[in-house]
């Protein structure tokens, strides 16, 4: 896709009005706005916007592989923070979702991270700095640990294996921008950059993962027109039209805009797309 790195700015995708909606705790149709992804609006408007991971336009590649390396370890603890008491460095958050090939938020996937310490040292006896989570219902994940240190060879980067339930393992690495490795390391993939903004003190950072997951397009902002039933009860799967009504949960909703219902889009869950009354 055409992205305008000055700016920060490309076509809208689903995959951006998605993640927009996600975030809001929104329905899709109600963000169907020209802003770019979430992600990409942490870089100032004087910053250069890194290369996104490929977006999942319908069909579009997923996020690019890289090599294990020498430090990966299995079975790493449950959890989403690798800090620990006394921890050294800066302070780091990485959030972002997980989406199929069709731009949908995958569930229940699996992200095992590993990295440097501050020193740039990995911890191949235990398990600091090494640690597994897996995406919410809204295929969202959040990861706090440090800023890795610097080793002979390599730009900063973090480790990442993720996997979609009975999925094959997607084995990868995330870089940083406006590091003066970066034009060094021969594996560095401006594919997998992350966005990273500063934060009083610390830095929060972004990334969006696209997995090579077959998917069913699912909702789209304008459905293919089907029989409605206005008056009758709520339907996962049926295009309702604005000024359409529909009951749920014994109340009647006035729907506010065109779109196909899916699960989670319950009236009372979207009052972007519906009105009690």
């Amino acid at each position: 896709m055409d992205f305008d790195r000055e700016t920060g700015t490309g076509p809208v995708t689903r995959k951006a009005v998605l993640r927009a909606a996600l975030a809001a705790g929104m329905a899709a149709p109600a963000v169907l706005v020209g802003v770019p992804a979430l992600a990409r609006t942490l870089t100032g408007p004087d910053a250069p916007a890194p290369e996104p991971t490929p977006a999942c336009d319908d069909g579009d590649d997923p996020t690019p592989p890289q090599m294990e390396g020498p430090y990966f370890k299995p079975n790493s603890p449950l959890r989403t923070s690798l800090l620990e008491p006394g921890t050294a460095g800066i302070r780091l958050t990485v959030a972002g979702y997980v989406f199929g090939r069709a731009c949908r938020p995958l569930s229940g996937v699996l992200l095992d991270f590993w990295q440097a310490d501050t020193n740039g040292a990995y911890d191949n006896t235990g398990f600091r700095f090494r640690g597994h989570q897996f995406t919410d219902s809204r295929g969202s994940f959040a990861l706090t640990t440090i800023v890795p240190g610097l080793y002979p060879g390599r730009t900063r980067h973090l480790h990442v294996k993720v996997q979609a339930p009975g999925r094959p393992v997607l084995t990868t690495q995330l870089y940083f921008p406006n590091e003066p490795r970066n034009a060094t390391d021969q594996l560095f993939d401006p594919r997998l950059l992350m966005t990273v903004r500063d934060a009083g003190g610390a830095r929060e950072a972004v990334f969006d993962f696209v997995l090579d997951v077959p998917q069913d397009p699912g909702p789209s902002p304008t459905p293919t027109p089907t029989p409605t039933q206005p008056d009758g009860a709520w339907t996962a799967g049926r295009a309702y039209a604005a000024g359409d009504r529909a009951s749920y949960g014994g109340l009647r909703y006035l729907c506010l805009q065109a779109h196909t219902a899916q699960p989670g889009w319950e009236p009372p869950n979207v009052p972007a797309l519906w009105r009690a009354g």
